[in-house]
């Protein structure tokens, strides 16, 4: 999809820096699928002691392990 969006230049610097790409495309790219990870990942969490998983189930264990 195309977009044009504003963005921080500085921001955009230091996050094509950190991801290690050479376009802002590239880093805004990686940013959204990183959110959305963590996202799923915070929904996950909230979801311990809901009832979905026993509190003392060993993962491990359910798959032949130790």
């Amino acid at each position: 999809m195309r977009k044009s969006v504003v963005v921080d230049e500085t921001l955009a610097m230091k996050a094509m820096k950190i991801a290690n790409v050479q376009t802002i495309d590239e880093a805004i790219d990686i940013a959204l699928r990183r959110y959305v990870q963590g996202a799923r990942q915070r929904r996950l969490f909230e979801l311990k002691g809901t009832g979905g998983i026993r509190e003392d189930y060993d993962s491990d264990r359910a798959r032949g392990g130790r």
